[in-house]
């Protein structure tokens, strides 16, 4: 019996002839499982229903099929001879290409359906093992990224408590500095000025009786008053005031602590100190100098401000 052709068996299982025709084209006519193959990887492509236009002097089944199969003998026209052996040949091609019944027909597309299955499996276990392997790479590299991530913001974090913690440490080894000098100052001055009041007390005369002499005599001119303390006012960022008393002597880095440690500040919160009236700015130097050398005896107003 006669073979049915590539084309005709993609036609006869129900795939449309245009797309049948570019399968045999695109795969030389190579046969029917190759042309399957074609079919089912193309099927997606955008571009697979468009008309089919065969190359200029190739007709489909006929040049490449010529070339892929052996040369058969062309049958002897009977005006040209009676031989008997030609007569026998013309009847034996004649009975291969007899037509296949439609029995045989369905035989023939019954196995070329079965073998479409069997490709159409493996092609759907081949892509769904790709896609559990894509899956798994998917899963890797999420991982991955994620570890990065983690790593970055622990460092991160990391490196933000060590500065938080050394910005502390410098702020309370500051305040401690500050203490320590208002310490020693206090000190200081209880040894200079107590000793002294002292020695003053137990020397001093009694006081001198006017003498009669010279009723006209007047005393002493009246000196300038000394101030031991000083009433300091503190207006804060929000708008509010603290007040406290200091001592003459103490050092404007005193207000400051004070401030510090009263005045509801935000915690690491950088500032200074300045006079409104006249407006004065006071640095890091000034806050080792006395109040009373600053001009803020007895009473003064200062103002904190963002550093």
């Amino acid at each position: 019996m006669a073979e049915l052709t590539t084309l005709e068996s993609l036609l006869e299982m129900g795939f449309d002839r245009n797309r049948a025709e570019k399968a045999v084209a695109n795969t030389g006519n190579q046969g029917i499982e190759r042309a399957m193959d074609w079919l089912m990887e193309h099927e997606n492509d955008p571009d697979i229903d468009e008309p089919y236009v065969p190359p200029e002097g190739n007709m489909l089944g006929g040049a490449a099929d010529s070339q892929s199969s052996p040369a058969q003998p062309t049958v002897a026209d009977p005006a040209e001879g009676t031989d008997t052996g030609d007569l026998d040949q013309s009847d034996t091609q004649e009975g291969s290409k007899r037509p296949m019944t439609e029995e045989e027909k369905r035989e023939q597309v019954k196995r070329l359906e079965e073998l479409m299955r069997v490709k159409q499996a493996e092609r759907r276990e081949r892509e769904r093992a790709e896609e559990v392997e894509r899956e798994k790479q998917r899963r890797k590299q999420g991982q991955e990224l994620l570890q990065i991530r983690q790593k970055l913001q622990e460092d991160e974090m990391k490196k933000l408590a060590e500065q938080r913690r050394r910005e502390k440490m410098e702020d309370k080894l500051a305040k401690q500095r500050v203490k320590e000098k208002i310490a020693r100052d206090r000190e200081e001055r209880a040894q200079k000025f107590g000793g002294g009041g002292a020695s003053s007390t137990a020397v001093s005369p009694p006081p001198s009786q006017p003498n009669p002499s010279s009723p006209t005599s007047q005393g002493p001119p009246p000196t300038k008053k000394e101030y031991d303390e000083c009433r300091i006012q503190v207006r804060l960022l929000d708008g509010s005031a603290i007040t406290a008393n200091f001592k003459a002597q103490e050092p404007l880095a005193a207000v400051r602590v004070y401030v510090q440690m009263n005045g509801n500040t935000p915690e690491g919160q950088d500032f200074t100190l300045l006079s409104p009236y006249p407006r004065h700015v006071y640095t890091e130097l000034d806050m080792e100098k006395p109040l009373k050398e600053l001009g803020l005896v007895p009473s003064a107003v200062l103002v904190v401000t963002k550093k």
